[in-house]
């Protein structure tokens, strides 16, 4: 299958879409899941087009972990998180419904369970989050 360039993350990095921006580099973007599973819930996705990690290059690959790393270590801080799980789904039968490559970060804390996939989140909990996150990954 082919890249289609309509998807909601292309959308988000051509700015036609808001988000709630967490952490951007030359070759990542990472922002706020606006249906998130847990305090924190980000998503990391590479500015160049691919579907997902099967066809995506090394070098995408490999910039979109380095952000994760950095996302979830800030997140495990910014919100005293023990613990941090990364999905990352590929093609419909994983899962995947965002055709375009994306990992998701969520913190993770002992005996709470990940709330339910696909709800909309408090959109000022959710801002107030990425304010918290992007300045711990700022350095704050």
């Amino acid at each position: 299958m082919s890249y289609d360039p309509s998807n909601v993350f292309a959308k988000i990095l051509r700015g036609e879409i808001p988000a709630f921006k967490i952490y951007e580099d030359a070759e990542t973007f990472a922002f706020l899941d606006i249906m998130p599973r847990t305090t924190g819930h980000a998503l990391v996705i590479p500015k160049s087009p691919c579907r997902n990690a099967l066809d995506a290059s090394p070098a995408q690959l490999t910039a979109c972990l380095l952000t994760v790393q950095k996302v979830a270590r800030a997140a495990m801080a910014a919100f005293g998180a023990p613990g941090v799980k990364i999905e990352q789904y590929n093609e419909p039968a994983s899962g995947q419904t965002v055709f375009h490559l994306h990992y998701h970060v969520l913190p993770c804390w002992d005996g709470v369970p990940l709330g339910p996939p696909g709800q909309m989140g408090d959109m000022e909990k959710i801002k107030a989050h990425a304010g918290v996150l992007a300045g711990k990954l700022a350095g704050g």
